[in-house]
């Protein structure tokens, strides 16, 4: 590589999971610490951050066809420098730099806080790898929150241990690690004083965190609920990703007791039939999930429940993904996401027999998303004639038009004046759609948040 300019403009484009959301804002906070601003829409951008997810299949190939578009037709010294960072990054990184000359560094997702320091290196011409995983080091090396959403992520946990058979992602995050009790309160009262009023915890198995609060006692995701639940001008709580098997009795009263945490649980079951389960390594069977949900229903009967679902795996019958129907029939999900399986290299799911057809997972695809959709908009028609809260988060495409969220997640558009995006609005719930209410302002709560 020649050397090159020092990049006046970025962007960091993320793909997959929330946590990745969280990652690719942190790399732009470095960036702009460095005075790099993002790029105007519509403009190029003189560094392009490809913030990758390995979780679906093709993940590789999306990142090399993203790379010819970024320099299709573009000399060297017009085309933008390019970063691969994520788990597509981490899993593929050194076949990445061969095939690619274009991109100028490949990053890890635990590693992304020396991007400043391999830029440097990028702008002098030489290229680099680092998808070391040091854990909780990144943190200690982020800039501070200065601006941030109404509604932002907080990474509390990364990594895995329970090995699910189809799953990449110990392998790309790592074991599962906490982060430090002093520094998840500290990182949320910066966010609230940044603009933030609600905060996701975030976590590959967030319901695995554990620490030592600052009374010297050991807590859990619950305990750690309750103490951001006195953080000043924090109004609402959230957490996701959860696994079945660490949901325990603390976290369950807190959506019982803690105002502040909103009713809504996402708890990926991703099956509904007890062999399937377990091939795919998941300690849980259907009994056992369903008790579980009943459990956090009495101790919040208006939550809303979402889930995640894989059809397809490897060996799974007709009757077996019937039994998936079933379930979606017996839980009723507000929300939902669902995938055909897809094999992920070095995964032990990819080499295992009765791969099923393309076009049969297609069609059970269909079938399984015909009843998550039937049930979003049940859940939704049962909301009109609520009365709640609903955090603004973006003008509408109307003037005059608003969109927020309420308590269960819905996404709510309404009409009004002096409405400001961070104001929780009250509002009352009016019209259903498959995806979204149209709510009708009673009053402005309060004046949360003001725009630049």
């Amino acid at each position: 590589m020649k050397p090159t300019t020092a990049p006046r403009t970025y962007r960091v484009k993320s793909f997959g999971c929330q946590m990745n959301v969280y990652d690719g804002e942190r790399m732009a906070e470095m960036l702009g610490a460095r005075g790099i601003v993002p790029a105007a829409e519509g403009e190029d951008a003189d560094l392009v951050v490809l913030n990758t997810c390995h979780i679906r299949e093709k993940a590789a190939e999306k990142v090399y066809s993203d790379i010819g578009r970024l320099t299709k037709g573009k000399t060297q010294d017009k085309a933008p420098i390019i970063a691969v960072a994520g788990c597509v990054a981490q899993a593929e990184g050194e076949e990445i730099m061969a095939r690619a000359p274009a991109v100028s560094m490949v990053v890890g997702p635990q590693a992304y806080h020396r991007l400043p320091e391999m830029l440097d290196k990028a702008v002098a011409g030489e290229r680099s790898t680092d998808t070391d995983m040091p854990a909780i080091a990144k943190f200690a090396a982020l800039p501070e929150r200065r601006r941030t959403n109404p509604a932002s992520f907080l990474t509390v946990q990364e990594g895995c241990d329970k090995f699910c058979t189809y799953c990449v992602v110990p392998y790309t995050r790592g074991a599962e690690i906490s982060r430090p009790y002093s520094d998840l309160v500290t990182e949320a009262r910066k966010l609230v004083e940044a603009g933030a009023k609600e905060i996701t915890l975030l976590g590959q198995n967030v319901s695995a965190w554990s620490g030592e609060n600052d009374r010297g006692h050991k807590v859990g995701l619950a305990g750690l609920i309750r103490d951001l639940a006195q953080v000043d001008g924090l109004a609402r709580i959230r957490y996701t990703t959860s696994h079945p098997a660490d949901m325990d009795e603390e976290i369950i009263a807190a959506h019982g007791e803690v105002e502040k945490l909103m009713p809504f649980l996402h708890l990926p079951v991703q099956a509904g039939n007890d062999r399937v389960l377990k091939a795919m390594n998941r300690s849980h069977t259907v009994e056992s999930y369903l008790r579980l949900l009943e459990r956090f229903r009495e101790a919040r009967p208006d939550l809303a429940l979402s889930g995640d679902f894989i059809v397809g795996f490897p060996g799974e019958t007709e009757a077996e993904f019937e039994d998936t129907l079933k379930l979606v029939d017996e839980v009723r999900y507000a929300q939902a996401f669902s995938f055909k399986y897809s094999p992920r290299p070095g995964t032990p799911a990819a080499s295992m027999d009765g791969q099923v057809a393309a076009e049969v997972m297609k069609d059970r695809l269909a079938r399984l998303q015909d009843r998550l959709n039937r049930d979003q908009h049940a859940f939704n028609t049962a909301s009109v004639g609520k009365t709640c809260e609903v955090l603004v988060e973006r003008k509408g495409k109307l003037p005059g038009q608003w969109l927020g969220k309420s308590p269960w997640l819905q996404s709510v558009f309404f009409e009004g004046e002096d409405i400001a995006i961070g104001d929780l609005v009250q509002a009352t719930l009016a019209d259903a759609g498959p995806n979204s209410l149209r709510g009708e302002p009673v009053s402005a709560h309060e004046r949360r948040y003001e725009n630049a």
